[in-house]
């Protein structure tokens, strides 16, 4: 199959920590690259971020990534990006009439509306993926939202227009649902984890203290780090390391790092917590391997890959029940799930694993199981693949029979 995957935000090619770059460029990235280890041929069209930027790159792993001239070549926050979308759209239109992908599909709501455009003038079938939803945003974050103020209209219209919505977790479905897109035209694939990179064997970071937690993920307040730091005062003798953001050394430039910074200075465990700013795919593994407990305390989380590397990686993960998360974490089998928003009871669970060597290397190993079982980009894809075959069956079957 030709596929076309729109990411007008998200360029699998970027560094991971940074505002705007997270879970989306994995998971663009990471389905991509599996795409065409099934034998396809995958195009990536993201948003032209800089002037240096080559209109076309061939990656290592073999799909395409075309950088978009839509509005200004510099970075932007996805939430001024929606003025641009027309342009965008019209791009993809004059590229599909000239070679029509099989399938089109749309990463997060912005790109839903730039493919809805060009698939509406080529025909092309469009599959739906949000990675999250403006009224799930609006809910949790309320007057701090920044998401355009049509977001949610455009949402809906988007979900009903698509010929397939893939939700990655099963609380989407019902948020979907209320947006009026009919269940039959939804389906449940989660995120994935790359197995070979994420595992138990191998380098592990080194340790200031006894114990570790591990925090991962961009420093917006959303993500719930200050949850963290506030357990952190009743766990002596742990260190919580923030990994995510900038590079080290503009750390002191990020207003959401010096918030934290100062939230654990006045709780007096400032040296406790340790900022390595922006980590690599490459050194992550080592990172999750030296903690005790890799911990997630978003408000809300749509999916979550962190805990996935985690638990590849045979560590235990003490999570908020929210979202995805619910999906991913088996309470009591794979890790702990806490109330958000709740630091003592977030310490409390933790305590129950620093002080139960057995019980963490049992979560451990129950979740690098429930990583391999479920998780892999390889299992995901087929996933993917089927959801593509409500819109294309012919082509995907005989795509799937070589």
């Amino acid at each position: 199959m030709k596929i076309a995957m729109v990411s007008e935000h998200a360029n699998p090619l970027a560094a991971l920590g940074e505002a705007d770059a997270g879970g989306q460029n994995v998971h663009v990235a990471e389905l991509s690259a599996a795409m065409v280890r099934a034998g396809h041929d995958v195009t990536v069209y993201t948003r032209r971020e800089s002037r240096d930027e080559p209109p076309e790159v061939r990656t290592p792993q073999g799909y395409r990534v075309v950088h978009v001239p839509a509005g200004p070549a510099r970075k932007e926050p996805k939430d001024h990006l929606l003025p641009y979308m027309g342009e965008f759209g019209s791009f993809l239109r004059d590229h599909w009439a000239l070679e029509r992908p099989d399938v089109a599909h749309a990463h997060f709501w912005m790109s839903g509306l730039a493919t809805s455009l060009a698939a509406s003038a080529t025909g092309t079938p469009v599959t739906q993926t949000f990675h999250a939803l403006g009224v799930v945003k609006k809910r949790y974050q309320g007057d701090q939202d920044t998401s355009p103020a049509d977001r949610i209209r455009l949402e809906r219209i988007i979900g009903r227009q698509a010929g397939r919505v893939i939700a990655t977790c099963s609380d989407e479905v019902f948020e979907l649902s209320r947006l009026g897109v009919p269940r039959s035209r939804i389906s449940i694939v989660p995120c994935g984890v790359d197995l070979d990179r994420f595992g138990p064997d191998g380098p592990t970071a080194r340790r200031r203290l006894p114990h570790r937690l591990v925090a991962v993920g961009r420093l917006v307040p959303r993500k719930g780090f200050d949850i963290a730091i506030t357990a952190l005062t009743q766990l002596p003798d742990t260190e919580l390391v923030i990994a995510g953001g900038p590079e080290r050394g503009r750390l002191s430039q990020d207003p959401e790092a010096g918030r934290l910074r100062e939230l654990a200075a006045r709780l007096g465990v400032g040296d406790r917590v340790r900022w390595p700013g922006q980590v690599s795919r490459d050194d992550m593994p080592a990172l999750l391997r030296s903690a005790d407990a890799v911990v997630c305390t978003p408000w809300y989380e749509p999916f979550g890959i962190v805990p996935l590397e985690a638990m590849a990686c045979g560590v235990p993960v003490v999570a908020a029940a929210v979202g995805g998360l619910t999906d991913t974490v088996v309470d009591g089998v794979t890790g702990l799930l806490v109330r958000p928003h709740q630091p003592k009871e977030l310490a409390s669970r933790a305590r129950r694993l620093i002080d139960d060597p057995a019980l963490c290397h049992a979560y451990g190993t129950a979740g690098r199981d429930r990583a391999v079982a479920r998780y892999s980009w390889d299992r995901v894809a087929a996933d993917t693949l089927r959801a593509y075959a409500k819109l294309v069956p012919q082509q995907t079957a005989t795509a799937e029979a070589r």
